[in-house]
């Protein structure tokens, strides 16, 4: 999954940034709002973890523009803000959860996996195709009761697909979501992944769609 990370603290965002990345997510990083608002509103990301005091533009006001443009990825905001006004102020804005500085990482990584899980329909953390099961919090797979060891990347294909169940993803929708900027996107590392994929789970778990991309779908 692809996340943007607005912080203009250089410190907090490599911190940030290393947490996400150990967690199998792709990204991308701007350090003020109006770099922000043009990431949100040309790149696609899985979810936004936005601080409000930003330079140059608030983060408030980016978020209020990307819901204003019709973005609805998720949106964690950061604040060092303690009242309880300030965090309605910013839900009412437009985002779906909020973090207090100082935070645990462990507990902005589960918040956004919470907040992926549900923009796609999935109320639990572990998603089942058949004797497929992907936990999405542990980022651990097993088939048939077995654990499955993929790479971050094998994984990140797989989850991308498991929160898709069931229908077709197309190969651009997939790179757009697992790569940050500066991955080359137009190596053939996508179909890599999925061949790897299929010799560990199976040729009939990943299914071609003609046209639309790839499907995980449990095998008849």
């Amino acid at each position: 999954m692809r996340l943007l990370v607005v912080e203009d603290n250089a410190a907090l965002a490599a911190q940030v940034r290393a947490a996400l990345e150990a967690a199998a997510f792709a990204v991308d990083a701007a350090a003020d709002g109006e770099e922000a608002h043009f990431l949100g509103s040309t790149e696609t990301y899985d979810a936004v973890v936005l601080d409000l005091g930003l330079p140059v533009q608030d983060g408030l006001t980016v978020l209020r523009r990307w819901r204003a443009e019709g973005k609805t990825m998720p949106v964690l905001i950061l604040t060092a803000r303690g009242t309880w006004s300030d965090k309605v102020e910013g839900l009412n804005a437009g985002a779906d959860d909020y973090l207090a500085k100082p935070f645990a990482m462990a507990e902005l990584v589960a918040r956004l996996q919470a907040l992926i899980r549900r923009s796609h329909g999935h109320a639990q953390p572990v998603i089942r195709c058949g004797t497929l099961a992907i936990d999405t919090t542990r980022q651990a797979v097993t088939l048939a009761e077995a654990p499955v060891r993929l790479t971050a990347m094998e994984y990140r294909v797989l989850e991308c697909l498991a929160l898709h169940l069931g229908e077709p993803v197309s190969k651009t929708r997939l790179t757009e979501h697992l790569y940050s900027q500066d991955f080359d996107r137009d190596s053939n590392t996508l179909e890599v992944m999925v061949a790897r994929l299929r010799r560990k789970l199976g040729e009939q778990m990943i299914e071609t769609v003609r046209g639309a991309g790839y499907r995980l779908a449990a095998p008849p």
